[in-house]
């Protein structure tokens, strides 16, 4: 580690064609905990994520800056940027519903480098245990630990985490909260979300975009204890409500 926080995104940029979709986008993930990026539908969450791992639109370009530990990755493929240690896990979750835990994971397994099952087992044992379970009858929280866990056998330093609770019912969202605690104390998560009970419980850091640029970046706590400032970034009534972001 350089002492800094393990990632620094300044000036991220992404456009489709001559419209951006993303600016100046600047923020921090230290070594530990989690950072939860938020915004209104349409804000560019996702487009975020996928501007680090320098993904754009067709047509569209990355700019801007995306240090992991010290080392520059703008400019870098996208394969390249994961191999440094930087995993995505999408929206879907992206799980082969009719394979097994373990056939999902071998699928995942890198192409370069041995594949880190022992650490996925230290952090998710449920899934060693589960090996021979298909996948698609695992309740919500267990197929969120198997994403999760493909993620890290290609050893990863830094997960993106893109709204791991959409559309999940509320105990099946505690679940899955209970998976993304547990395994931030392993691997630092930048994480998109629309629960904010759940940013309340994960995170310690707030990003809130508006149209496409940073609109807040402080303390999680100081966002959600002031019912005026979630309404006025985040269209939601109470700070302590447990309904999704308002489009």
């Amino acid at each position: 580690m350089t002492g800094g926080p393990l990632l620094a995104v300044r000036d991220l940029t992404v456009t489709a064609g001559a419209v951006s979709l993303v600016r100046d986008i600047a923020l921090d993930v230290p070594a530990k905990g989690v950072v939860a990026l938020l915004g209104r539908n349409g804000a560019g969450k996702t487009t975020t994520l996928r501007g680090i791992l320098g993904l754009a639109p067709r047509g569209g370009r990355v700019t801007g800056s995306v240090c992991l530990d010290g080392g520059e990755q703008a400019g870098r493929l996208t394969h390249q940027i994961v191999r440094s240690g930087i995993g995505y896990v999408a929206e879907n979750r992206g799980l082969f519903g009719a394979l097994t835990v373990a056939e999902n994971l071998r699928l995942a397994e890198p192409r370069h480098g041995e594949p880190d099952y022992d650490r996925v087992f230290a952090v998710f044992p449920e899934l060693k245990d589960r090996a021979r379970q298909r996948a698609g009858t695992m309740s919500g929280g267990q197929q969120q630990m198997l994403a999760l866990g493909r993620v890290l056998l290609g050893r990863a330093r830094l997960l993106l985490v893109d709204e791991p609770t959409k559309g999940l019912a509320p105990k099946i969202v505690t679940e899955v909260a209970e998976v993304l605690a547990h395994l931030a104390e392993a691997v630092p998560i930048l994480l998109v979300e629309q629960k904010l009970a759940a940013v309340r419980r994960l995170a310690r850091t707030a990003v809130v975009l508006t149209d496409g640029h940073v609109a807040f970046t402080g303390a999680a706590r100081t966002l959600m204890e002031d019912p005026e400032l979630v309404r006025s970034l985040l269209g939601v009534g109470s700070a302590g409500h447990t309904r999704e972001v308002a489009s």
